[in-house]
This record gives structure tokens, sequence and C-alpha cells, in this order.
């Protein structure tokens, strides 16, 4: 069996480019996981290994790896469509999927709730999908000018040119620079080191206050504010107050700014709430979903529009179209999983379960704070984030890059070591597992932290 896996490395190193890799490090500094088959939270390896998935696949994963329901849905669809141009054609699974989407997507009172679904194939082309339709309403209206983005500092938002344009890690986007858009950053209202509710909530009306100042100095020139709500996660899993959602919304209405929630990683009950913006009891203009969507399964991104914007392309001009397009735009497949993990959410009452396994996950993390290489243990619902302190001699992209530096290396190998599958982002260690992770899995979540520490401070 050993055989068979140092087969599949040396296979696998021998054709394949790794994502968010320095291959230079295969195969020894970091060392290449196998994987045969997933059972729930579990990913079991050709040699028969079994590690435990701490950061559901990229955050992606929401109710186990091969959840039978979901993989059902997927047959079932696969034998009456697989793929159909959306473009002049429709089907159930994208008409009723939208249909759900809009009927649990966030709504403040007062607004005009969000209306209409436009279909991609990931998370960075539904951040490209927003931005050009914030841009090109503008344009549509007649509004010149109308061409910069605001996002915050320290946020991620993907890898294509657009949505690498409004991120702010800049290992990922400094060789790209030159081909970027220009983006306005505003202060992130990142609450680290805030001591209690009044410290998070005065973090976050400082950061409003500069997103003000920041919005009348470019009166007239912003189309969108791009923020991931309650957690840049890609950013060092970095948290914030919803007060400054509320600030930003009612900012982003007076300079008539659309507003962009990127939920992509936090929707779908990652924050402890179906969406991170109904903690804050706010709106967006355009709400991008990716990640947990399919629960994992495949695939698929969703941006839901306001039906001012869907109306602001309505013409008899194809130019004022919105012509953007996906091949595998609203793929049955796709959307027959989505719709099975909604059916999984609510049926399985997932969200209350949830709460239960946040606060077991709170009390294993607990401990942690009162470690010396530890500067902050920090949680958002099913999310938690241990800070380490700052390690000497890293560089100053190290606390947002995954597995940065030896030490991350290290942390990473004895993470690996102790039967978990973990990713810090530099001096950040996290958990994000699937929500059907157990007790006696969550234990051994909390065990393999205690060796990466322990290797931390070596």
């Amino acid at each position: 069996m050993i055989a068979a896996a140092d087969d599949w490395r040396a296979r696998d190193l021998a054709v394949l480019w790794h994502p968010c890799t320095q291959m230079r490090e295969h195969p020894h500094a970091l060392p290449l996981f196998p994987v045969q088959r997933g059972e729930g939270a579990w990913l079991v390896g050709f040699d028969g290994r079994r590690v435990l998935d701490g950061v559901s696949s990229w955050w992606t994963n929401l109710h186990g790896h091969a959840e039978p329901r979901i993989a059902a849905a997927i047959g079932r669809q696969a034998h009456t469509l697989e793929q159909v141009i959306l473009a002049g054609c429709s089907h159930a699974p994208a008409v009723e999927l939208a249909e759900r989407l809009l009927a649990i997507a966030p709504h403040q009172a007062g607004r005009a709730p969000l209306a209409k679904v436009f279909y991609a194939d990931n998370g960075s082309a539904g951040v490209e999908v927003a931005l050009k339709m914030a841009f090109h309403w503008f344009h549509n209206r007649g509004v010149e000018g109308r061409t910069k983005f605001v996002a915050l500092t320290g946020s991620y938002h993907g890898e294509t040119l657009g949505a690498l344009s409004v991120g702010d890690i800049p290992l990922y986007r400094r060789v790209y620079a030159p081909l970027l858009l220009e983006t306005l950053f505003a202060p992130s209202p990142d609450a680290f080191g805030a001591r209690d509710e009044a410290a998070a909530i005065a973090c976050a009306e400082r950061a409003a206050d500069a997103l003000a100042d920041l919005l009348a100095a470019h009166a007239g020139e912003v189309c969108a504010l791009i923020v991931e709500p309650l957690l840049q996660c890609a950013g060092g899993m970095r948290m914030h107050h919803p007060r400054y959602l509320q600030r930003a919304r009612e900012l982003c209405d007076a300079h008539g700014v659309f507003l962009i929630a990127d939920e992509i990683a936090t929707g779908f009950g990652r924050t402890g709430s179906l969406f991170a913006c109904e903690q804050a009891g706010i709106q967006p203009d355009l709400l991008c979903l990716s990640k947990g969507l399919t629960g994992g399964f495949l695939p698929l991104c969703a941006v839901l529009a306001t039906q001012a914007i869907y109306d602001g392309f309505l013409d008899d001009s194809r130019e004022r179209a919105f012509l953007h397009s996906h091949s595998y735009s609203g793929n049955p497949l796709a959307c027959a999983a989505a719709l099975a993990s909604l059916d999984i959410l609510e049926g399985d009452d997932v969200l209350a379960r949830n709460r239960d396994t946040a606060a077991k996950m709170a009390a294993l993390a607990a401990p942690f704070k009162a470690h010396p290489a530890v500067a902050e243990v920090r949680q958002v619902g099913m999310v938690v984030a241990i800070e380490l302190q700052p390690e000497a001699g890293n560089d100053e992209d190290g606390h947002a890059v995954e597995i940065a530096g030896r030490r991350g290396l290290r942390m990473y190998r004895a993470a690996l070591d102790a039967g978990v599958l973990l990713r810090p982002l530099g001096d950040v260690l996290y958990w994000m597992p699937p929500y059907c992770i157990d007790d006696a899995q969550l234990e051994q979540l909390a065990a393999a932290t205690h060796a990466m520490l322990a290797e931390a401070s070596t």
C-alpha cells in the first residue's frame, strides 16, 4: 500500500503543477498526500492512512466528503441533463436554485430585495462578474468617471486579474501590478487585539470613519465597495465587528456606491448565520456566493443582484446588455448539488448543530491563549484562528500566505504527522472543518494544534 502511495506521488510530480505552491518544495519540504477517497470529515490516502480535513478542502466542503444525498442528486441529474448552454436555453435546476437562493438571501428592511441570479464557474469569476456589473451599470446610465473600486487592506477576492486588483496580499498581486485595475484601499476594520466588544466596535468605527473620508475624497469616482463580511479569510482569518458593515452600507448609500459582499467563503453557515451579512442586518447590492454553494462537490458561483441593477442593462442595444459568459454557466449537475446541499442545511437544522460544535471548538481552543507562542485566539462561528507571535525575520507578507516560511512548513508537517490536514496562513493557525465533525475528531484537531505549537516553539 505504501508503495502505491509513493507511486502516485511520483506520477503526480511528473505531470502536475499544483496551485498556491512553490513546486521546488515538493516532495521533501512539503510532503504530498495522495488521496484515494473521502469519508465524512476524513481524507483516506492510497496507503490507507486517514487524515482529518481541518480546512474543509479550501473551505468548500460543508457536510462531509462523499455526502450520499448530494452524490445521489448529482447522479440523478446526470441521467437527465448534464450540460446545456444557458444563453437562450433554460433548465429546472438553474431556475429552482435561483428561486431558493433569492428566498434565503440577506434582506434589509426598507430595501428592495435581491432579485436576479447570474451564474459563473467559481469565486474569482463571480467577483469579476460583480465588478463588471457595477461599472457597466454606471456606464449604461451615461455616468462617466465611475471607474474605481474600493477594497479593504488585507483583503482577498481571487486570482483572476479583476479579482486580484481588489485584493491586498502583496505576494499574490505584486508581480502582476502593471496589469491590474486602479483600486483604492480603505483600512480594514480588523479587531486584532481588541479585548472586548466595545474595543472591537471602536476598531469598526475608526475604519468606517476612514472609509467615509476616502469616499468623500473620491466623490463621483467610485462605482463599488467590495468587502468580505465579518471575516477576511486569506488575509489571516482577521475578524471584524458587524458595526462596520452597517456603516459601510450607510456610506455606500450616501455616495451612490454599490456594496458588493464577497460571501464566497463566509456563506452557508461558516460564520454562525446562513450569511455573514445577516449579523449586521444589512443587504448588499451584489452578493457573491461560491465554495460551499454546492457542498464542496462541484465548482459553481452565483452572483445575486438587485432589480435596479438588472434593469440598468435592459435596452434595445446589445452593447448595453451584460454579455459576460461562461461555458458552464448554471451547469445542471452543479445546480443539482447546490439544491441538495440546501436541503441538508434546512432539513438537518445544520445551523443549530453548528452552534453546538462552535461552542466545543471554543472550549478546545481556549487553553491555547496561555501558550507563550500565541498572540491571540479568535473565533467567528465555525472558524477558529490561533495567531502566533511573529517569527523573527518574517517578511511583510508572511502573515497572509499559506504555509509561508520554514516555521509554516514545519507546522504543516507536524499536523499531517498527527493525522490532520491544516494549512497555516503564515503566522495564523486556523480550524475550518466540515460541519459533520464529531467530538473525537475535534479532540484530534486540538491535539494536532498542540503538536503544531510545539513545533512553532522549536
